[in-house]
């Protein structure tokens, strides 16, 4: 059964640089392949500030956007997070997108690439793994970063040299990864159905 990685676009702010990295990524990682690969794109899910009273963990949802976010993150084996830096951190939108659901994050794996001033995002990223691991989510070592300025030197998303390598030994180690937790996941589901 072939692998399904969802690349989550973490910023919804207008006028965002995230959408031509995001489409650059894409293509990317079709072109390595290994996996099918969807864009999840949080501007397009109005999830809006988390509005349900009920502790995640216990998947009992009140909201259609809830349960429709719930199945949708339920489907993947892994995540790719494309995340700017915004005040040494990841966006508020991303934070909340992943407070939303518990379990559908389990036991998956993520790689993160980062963008943002003169540090690349780097900060945002580290930030984001703090998350993911009470998630339970395993994030990957390899961890791209893109400096906005020259990489948007020309007004549009030109890719700085390596950062394809970057991305592709990333996409390695997701996909390694995915693979093993789903096996997890498996077991996981075969213990509970006996």
């Amino acid at each position: 059964m072939t692998l399904r990685i969802g690349v989550i676009l973490g910023s919804t702010r207008p006028g965002r640089r995230g959408e031509q990295i995001a489409s650059w990524l894409l293509d990317t990682a079709r072109a390595h392949g290994g996996a099918d690969y969807e864009l999840i794109d949080l501007a397009h899910h109005g999830l809006g500030n988390l509005d349900e009273a009920g502790n995640p963990n216990h998947q009992r949802y009140e909201h259609p956007h809830t349960r429709d976010w719930s199945a949708l993150i339920n489907g993947f084996d892994g995540f790719v997070f494309l995340t700017p830096e915004y005040n040494h951190s990841f966006p508020g939108a991303l934070k909340n997108a992943l407070d939303y659901v518990y379990r559908e994050w389990n036991d998956k794996a993520a790689g993160i690439v980062s963008y943002g001033g003169w540090a690349g995002g780097v900060r945002a990223a580290e930030a984001l793994r703090l998350v993911l691991a009470e998630l339970q989510v395993a994030t990957v070592r390899a961890q791209p970063a893109i400096v906005l300025m020259p990489a948007f030197a020309t007004g549009a998303f030109v890719a700085p040299d390596g950062l394809d390598v970057a991305v592709r030994d990333m996409l390695d180690q997701v996909l390694a990864w995915s693979g093993a937790l789903r096996g997890v996941r498996e077991a996981k589901s075969a213990t509970t159905a006996s």
